[in-house]
């Protein structure tokens, strides 16, 4: 059998301990066993332990405590929306729970930017929404699709929303190719924006949270289709 390169290893020895923590083996707020012993439980060096640890801890899984020891850091109490592109590779249970926040957080930009958005970013929110139309495949579209939401967000003046929308969107990443069933036409996909825009455009708040409402309802129902 070929030997795997140092950094393969460290990639499965992260997967292994990532999982284990989520799983509960090693349960939040627990101190992880001393490295030489859980070296040689997963059967790699210290070197290689402390390179995956090093990934832990820069992920908020994993604290240290200078003289007492690595411990399993509480991440629902105390972690960031950073988190859920890794939580959403450990259980596709999370993306129910990030589409609730999306159509919140999604209606709410559209109603923002209706009040706020400049004639600039008007022009800009046509051109991006006949880029969807124009998009030559699925994948095309659902970034295309993207881009029109990140504008919106950027319409309302509101960082917060900018860095919200990325973090959703980050969010499902991971299982992206499965969530391609609302862009695979994309004049439908085109015809599904347009009432957001064009409500936003015309600084119609109310008319604006209600279509950004349809759109997001009408593509989740697809999105979760495409999962099942």
């Amino acid at each position: 059998m070929e030997t795997l390169p140092r950094e393969s290893l460290v990639d499965v020895l992260e997967s292994r301990l990532r999982e284990d923590i989520l799983n509960g083996r090693h349960p939040a707020g627990s101190y992880l066993p001393p490295e030489r012993a859980l070296a040689d439980g997963y059967g790699v060096t210290r070197t290689t332990l402390k390179h995956a640890f090093g990934r832990l801890l820069q992920a908020g899984l994993l604290e240290t405590r200078h003289g007492v020891g690595t411990k399993v850091r509480d991440y629902l109490r105390l972690g960031g929306a950073d988190l859920l592109p890794m939580l959403v590779r450990h259980s596709p249970d999370w993306i129910g729970e990030i589409f609730e926040v999306r159509r919140g957080v999604g209606a709410l930009i559209a109603e923002r930017a209706a009040e706020r958005v400049t004639a600039r970013q008007r022009e800009e929110l046509r051109t991006l929404l006949a880029a969807v139309r124009e998009a030559p495949d699925g994948d095309a579209v659902q970034l295309a699709d993207v881009e029109v939401h990140r504008a919106l967000a950027r319409a309302t003046g509101n960082r917060v929303y900018v860095l919200l929308t990325n973090t959703l969107f980050n969010a499902y990443l991971p299982v992206r190719a499965s969530l391609v069933g609302p862009f695979t036409d994309a004049e439908a996909a085109h015809e599904r924006l347009v009432p957001v825009v064009e409500a936003v455009c015309a600084g119609d708040r109310a008319g604006a949270r209600k279509a950004a409402g349809v759109y997001l309802m009408a593509t989740e129902r697809i999105m979760l289709e495409g999962l099942r």
